[in-house]
């Protein structure tokens, strides 16, 4: 006999791994925490804290993510600028180990000191083609990158765009699909699964997180208005359209990729979280090496150093109790 009774939807997993916080000055409108927490209450297998050019917010983070047992990747957003200097592609790098940190960090610190306080400057060539000191982050080794596609971007540059990340960050490259439910949506996917079709590169599926929830929408509105400094009644079009920004149901997630494509764009984001097992409980204090010389220990030449210090002292002869206390203390 027929039933009315609906069939079971299972939910697609999914990790988020393009979400800022209010460490991002101005522009996210949730603590660490509340994200952490809303990500678990959505069923998240992870969640990647990415803020802009900084990992501030991580350590709260990392203290949330224990207390709901939910996976923290660390990351971080970066607008890259070309040879003049002006704004050209924005990715996110998540750091894969603790070797990737590391690196993520130098970028961070670099990218910082090239600009007043407040403010950051990373070139393509920073990325591409570091020198000196800095070539050992020549494509940031260890750390995931996603390319985050302007909105409805015009496909030959953001080929360009594609090429650019494919030389410097070869497989370790993904492209973002974020949905906003904007008027060009459907423009916006074509082009961006044609031109990653067309490159071979995989895409993956990321949110643009700058809230934990839809309700902080006037907040974040605020927020906006006092970055550009202009009365909020004066901020048009500046402001986010709408609050989709806010972090997304899995039911959501479902709806707006559908389709056996839209299933393996949900699917990577999983296989992506996955790859990154870097936690900041990884590092410990590392004792600095003793600088010795060759064919000595460190409590020899500290031996041989003292006894040196006490013939200059006593240069008619070390007394015996000084000798005994020197013998003592270098065993």
């Amino acid at each position: 006999m027929a039933t009315n009774t609906p069939l079971p939807i299972r939910l697609p997993d999914y990790a988020e791994l393009h979400c800022i916080s209010n460490f991002t000055f101005l522009t996210g409108a949730s603590h660490p925490h509340e994200l952490v927490e809303r990500a678990k209450l959505y069923g998240y297998q992870a969640l990647a804290l990415t803020d802009e050019c900084s990992v501030a917010g991580t350590a709260r983070a990392l203290v949330a993510s224990k207390e709901y047992e939910l996976k923290l990747i660390i990351g971080s957003r970066f607008t890259v600028r070309d040879a003049h200097g002006e704004p050209w592609l924005r990715l996110v790098l998540l750091a894969q180990n603790i070797e990737g940190y590391g690196n993520l960090s130098e970028v961070i610190t670099h990218a910082r000191l090239a600009a007043p306080k407040g403010a950051y400057r990373l070139l393509a060539d920073d990325l591409a083609a570091p020198k000196g000191e800095l070539a050992h982050l020549r494509g940031v080794p260890d750390c995931l990158a996603i390319l985050l596609p302007d909105y409805d971007s015009d496909p030959q540059q953001l080929l360009a765009q594609t090429t650019w990340c494919q030389h410097v960050f070869g497989d370790r490259l993904s492209m973002a699909l974020e949905l906003p439910l904007r008027h060009a949506d459907d423009r916006h996917r074509g082009t961006v699964v044609a031109v990653a079709e067309q490159a071979d590169v995989p895409m993956v599926a990321t949110g643009g997180v700058q809230m934990h929830t839809r309700q902080r929408k006037p907040l974040h509105d605020v927020l906006t208005a006092i970055r550009l400094s202009k009365p909020l009644a004066e901020c048009g079009l500046e402001l986010a359209p709408s609050a989709e920004q806010a972090m997304r149901t899995r039911m959501q997630l479902a709806f707006l990729y559908q389709g056996e494509r839209g299933a393996k764009i949900l699917r990577r984001t999983v296989e992506l979280a996955a790859l990154c097992n870097f936690s900041l409980d990884d590092i410990q204090y590392e004792y600095p090496s003793e600088v010795v010389p060759e064919g000595m220990t460190p409590a020899e030449y500290l031996r041989a150093e003292t006894m040196a210090g006490a013939t200059r002292r006593y240069p008619d002869g070390v007394p015996s109790k000084v000798l005994a206390q020197i013998g003592k203390n270098s065993r």
